[in-house]
């Protein structure tokens, strides 16, 4: 035991659970803490320009691999900058532990310089947040931090004083076997049962799925094929069930597409499939029922006939062979056609001159982007518009993923999440969606890619615009107002920062200019100047804000998504019987 400090042990500890690297920002208090790192093998100190960005990293990290991610924060300001990467961890589900530092123990409660009291302060976006205030609190405070993290794919905080990190330790380390896999949630009997009676007794299903449906695709499938029903999404469910997917009628929400909304409200039944979905207004509000492995989602968002307590895959293996199959197609038949309906109305929205329209179509970029990406690409991409690019144009396949802040909605995201991920996969093509206005609040890790040689890939949709807000106002009726800045050359930035750098203004060179930065060994920024009157309306919009957009007159605004998308819908229309 003798000279193993406290910090030694928590590194130790981390190891024991597979964590490969600490995200964060050196600083007196964490001194241990890195010492600890620097001798310890298999285990690295990863260095940001902001906490905020080492939160976030891990946050992507966790998300992608479903181990244990770690990011850390010196005392006060150090570990405030966490609290937006943890929040998107948090509601993100991703295990995610945060080395808070705090300042000298014998200091606190005095105001001390750089005081805060942490362990109050993360409370709200965590699952487990406490202060080792004692070396004797080592090991077993840390493994429990890890577990609750790990079992409950939450965020756990450990405070720690500086003076108690760099304390000698008072117990053994040893091992403890910690449960990385979570068991599944198998549902009660009656629940099945109760779930096969509506099934079978409504004449028109519709299935609406999150991202619980994540390993339950070909479930979700058989369920479709013997229910005829339409199948929509979530944002985070589209990455995994919009593929190879006959019955697909879009995605619902404020950056919906397609047939997917008035399905939903068309239905005799619509059945909730592992999702947290949270616009309580796109719902039905009545006909429902849901299937959920946390019990406590089940019938926050709506009301429900049935909830199902279970994963989404076990409860529908167990429900299947008692379904009956329906022979009336009509409605299923019905809504694919209003599906690839709504997608060719936009199709000219962005083909329509693309050769020559100046500035660039953002749309037609996200659409090249995502012929040129490899088959596994990671794509982060920032809260707003280019939220919009990567929900209606990214095609999913089953192996791409797509991150981003799409429940806490945080911005500048794309870019710290993108470091995380390429961290995780160093192998993999990772692209960062950015738009100027993310991409401008966290620029600094920017020189957090150039120090690691990460081979990220940062498309910058830059349009001199807050985007996503501007749209807010329109459908609110106010008039713009500081939303828009003044040009910036991105790629002189990138240049400045050492990165190779790629600048766009003119639609024919969009291609090329794509190609030739998906294929650079290195990091990459390519800066796209876009139109900043291309907006997005989401599928089913009020009067009132109809009335709103009154004033976005001359803008460019689409109603719907295009790209693979319409390729598919025209697809699935072959699957619906002539007469």
């Amino acid at each position: 035991m003798r000279n193993t400090t406290v910090a030694q042990q928590l590194v130790d500890i981390l190891r024991q659970a597979g964590v490969e690297r600490i995200y964060g920002v050196v600083g007196d208090s964490l001194n241990s803490v890195v010492d600890a790192v620097r001798r310890t093998d298999g285990i690295e100190w990863v260095h940001v320009r902001n906490e905020e960005a080492a939160a976030l990293a891990a946050a992507a990290e966790a998300q992608l691999t479903g181990k244990l991610a770690v990011c850390a924060g010196s005392c006060g300001p150090g570990n405030t900058h966490l609290i937006q990467g943890l929040y998107d961890a948090q509601r993100s589900g991703a295990p995610v532990l945060a080395i808070a530092s705090h300042i000298p123990s014998r200091q606190i409660g005095t105001g001390f310089f750089q005081e805060t009291h942490p362990e109050r302060l993360f409370t709200e976006c965590s699952d487990y947040c406490e202060m080792i205030g004692t070396p004797e609190q080592m090991p077993r405070v840390a493994r429990i931090a890890v577990q609750r993290a790990l079992g409950n794919s939450a965020v756990s905080v450990l405070v720690i004083p500086g003076d108690v990190a760099h304390a000698e330790a008072t117990h053994p380390t040893g091992t403890s076997d910690l449960v990385t896999e979570r068991g599944r949630v198998v549902p009660p009997q009656a629940q099945v049962r109760a779930l096969a009676e509506k099934l079978n007794a409504a004449r028109k299903v519709m299935l609406f799925a999150g991202a619980g449906v994540r390993d339950a695709h070909a479930e979700v499938m058989a369920l479709a094929e013997k229910t005829a029903a339409p199948v929509g999404h979530s944002l985070r469910g589209k990455e995994w069930i919009q593929f190879d997917n006959p019955y697909d009628v879009g995605m619902s929400g404020l950056l919906g597409y397609g047939a997917c909304y008035e399905a939903m409200h068309d239905a005799d039944l619509v059945v909730l499939l592992g999702t947290d979905f949270p616009y309580n207004d796109f719902l039905p509000q009545a006909r429902t029922v849901q299937i959920d492995h946390e019990v406590g989602h089940l019938g926050r968002r709506t009301v429900l006939e049935l909830g199902v307590h279970g994963d989404v895959r076990e409860t529908l293996r167990a429900v299947l062979p008692l379904v009956e199959v329906k022979r009336d197609r009509d409605y299923l038949d019905r809504m694919l056609r209003k599906h690839a309906r709504s997608l060719e109305t936009v199709v000219e929205a962005y083909t329509r001159d693309v050769a020559r329209h100046v500035p660039i179509h953002p749309e037609y970029v996200a659409s090249v982007l995502d012929e040129l990406a490899a088959d596994d690409a990671v794509f982060t991409v920032d809260t707003g518009m280019s939220n919009v690019w990567a929900a209606r144009y990214v095609t999913p396949n089953g192996r791409r993923r797509v991150i981003g802040s799409f429940l806490h909605g945080t911005m500048a995201n794309a870019l710290p999440h993108a470091v995380g991920a390429q961290f995780a996969y160093p192998g993999r093509q990772v692209i960062s969606m950015s738009g100027d206005g993310g991409l401008g609040m966290l620029m600094g890790e920017l020189l957090t890619v150039k120090l690691h040689d990460l081979p990220v890939k940062t498309v910058v949709f830059n349009n001199s615009s807050l985007g996503m807000v501007k749209l807010e106002m329109l459908v609110e009726g106010l008039p713009e107002y500081e939303t828009d800045h003044g040009p910036v050359d991105y790629a002189a930035i990138a240049r400045g920062a050492g990165i190779e750098a790629i600048r766009i203004e003119r639609p024919e060179d969009v291609v090329e200019g794509l190609k030739q930065a998906l294929a650079h060994d290195g990091p990459v920024l390519v800066d796209v100047v876009t139109d900043p009157n291309a907006l997005s309306i989401p599928p089913h919009i009020t009067a009132a804000q109809v009335k709103g957009f009154a004033f976005a007159a001359g803008r460019t605004v689409l109603d719907g998504g295009v790209g693979k998308m319409l390729d598919l819908a025209r697809a699935n229309l072959r699957n619906i019987p002539r007469p």
